[in-house]
C-alpha cells in the first residue's frame, strides 16, 4: 500500500527574519514605481535573461484596475527587451480567459496589443519534471514556453483567494501551469465536484512544484521582479470584482532568486505597521499561504535570508522596515 502524502503545516504563521537560517541571497529593491523604477531594477537582473525571452505576467479579467500598467511594460520591452513576448496560459475556471478565444479578446480590452502574447497552452501541452516532488514528479504546462531560452518573470505582487499571496511562486506554478490538466492537477482531488477542494498547505505545496518544475526547465535564465503595488486581497483574476485596495504602495523588489523575491516581498508586508497591513496579512495567514515561502525552502529552491540592496541610496543594505518606513497611505493615483 502506498504511502498516503501528507502536507506540511505551519502555513500560517510568520516566521521573523532572525528566526531563519541558511545562506543569503541578493535582493534588490527600489521606492520608484514607475516605468523609470522598473527599468533601473531590471538592468540589476538582467544579465540571466537571454535568447527568445518569454515575460510571464498576469495580463487580467477585463478592465481589471490593478494590474502592472502597460505602459510600463511596453516601455521595458521596447528599452531592453526587443523580440520578447509575453506567455500566458489559459484559465481552469469558464470566464473571460477560459478559450484562446475569449483570452485573445480580454488581451485586446485590456490594451495588451504592442508586443505578441502567447498563449502557450493554445497549441497543447508538455509534461516537465518534478524533481523531488512530494505531490507529482511531472507537471503539464503550456507547449509553448518549451519554445523560449529565458523566462523574466514580472508579478503583480498581491493577495490571492486561495494562495493568500501571489508573487512570483503563484505567477508561475498556477501561471504556467496549462488551463485544463496543470491546473486541475494542482487545484482539483481527482473524482472531485469540487473544483477547488485542495487548499491551505497542500495546495501551496502542490502550487510550488509545479513552480519547480518550470524554474528547473530554465535553469540559470530566469529571473524574477516583483511589484508592490495596488496590493488588494483579491488577485488580479478577479478583476473588476476585487476588493478595494487599503495596504500602501510600497516599491520594487528584484532577485535571481524566488524564495528570496517572495520572501522579502512578504517581509514589506508584515514590517508595515498593523493598521496599514491587516487585510493582507489576514488574507496571507488564513489561508496558510506562508507555506510557500517554507516549501520553497524544503525545496531548495533558494533562500530565505538575503541582502536587500536600495538602488535608490547608492545600493545602501537595508531592512525590510526600513524599505517601508516612509510608505503613505494608498491613493488611486498609483502612487
Amino acid at each position: 500500500m502506498a504511502d498516503k502524502k501528507v502536507s506540511g503545516t505551519g502555513g500560517n504563521h510568520y516566521i521573523p527574519y532572525e528566526n531563519r537560517s541558511g545562506e543569503k541571497s541578493v535582493v534588490y529593491f527600489t521606492r520608484d514605481l514607475s516605468v523609470e523604477g522598473l527599468l533601473q531594477i531590471y538592468r540589476r537582473i538582467a544579465s540571466r535573461i537571454s535568447g527568445k525571452v518569454g515575460i510571464k505576467i498576469h495580463t487580467g479579467e477585463k478592465h481589471g484596475p490593478n494590474i502592472i500598467p502597460r505602459p510600463w511594460v511596453q516601455k521595458l520591452i521596447e528599452t531592453e527587451l526587443p523580440g520578447a513576448a509575453i506567455v500566458e496560459t489559459n484559465t481552469y475556471y469558464e470566464g473571460d480567459r477560459y478559450t484562446t478565444e475569449q483570452h485573445r479578446e480580454t488581451l485586446k480590452t485590456n490594451g495588451w496589443t504592442f508586443c505578441p502574447v502567447d498563449i502557450m497552452d493554445e497549441q497543447g501541452t508538455a509534461m516537465l519534471p518534478v524533481k523531488d516532488g512530494k505531490w507529482f514528479t511531472e507537471m503539464s504546462v503550456g507547449k509553448g514556453l518549451l519554445d523560449y531560452d529565458s523566462l523574466l518573470v514580472l508579478t503583480h505582487f498581491k493577495g490571492h483567494t486561495q494562495g493568500g499571496f501571489g508573487g512570483s511562486d503563484k505567477n508561475i506554478g498556477i501561471g504556467c501551469a496549462d488551463g485544463r490538466i496543470g491546473k486541475a492537477m494542482i487545484h482539483t482531488t481527482p473524482g472531485s465536484s469540487d473544483m477547488w477542494d485542495i487548499n491551505k498547505e497542500e495546495f501551496m505545496e502542490r502550487m510550488t512544484e509545479s513552480t519547480k518544475a518550470v524554474v528547473d526547465y530554465f535553469g540559470e535564465h530566469i529571473a524574477y521582479i516583483n511589484v508592490l503595488r495596488n496590493m488588494s486581497v483579491s488577485c488580479d483574476c478577479e478583476g473588476t470584482a476585487a476588493m478595494p485596495v487599503v495596504t500602501p504602495n510600497i516599491g520594487i523588489v528584484a532577485s535571481l532568486d524566488i524564495l528570496a523575491a517572495d520572501q522579502a516581498s512578504v517581509d514589506m508586508v508584515y514590517a508595515l505597521k498593523e493598521h496599514e497591513h491587516h487585510d493582507l496579512v489576514e488574507r496571507i495567514e488564513t489561508r496558510h499561504g506562508l507555506r510557500q515561502l517554507t516549501y520553497m525552502k524544503e525545496l531548495g529552491m533558494g533562500n530565505d535570508r538575503y541582502v536587500l540592496v536600495d538602488i535608490d541610496h547608492m545600493d545602501k543594505e537595508i531592512l525590510a522596515g526600513d524599505a517601508v518606513k516612509d510608505v503613505k497611505p494608498f491613493s488611486e493615483d498609483g502612487r
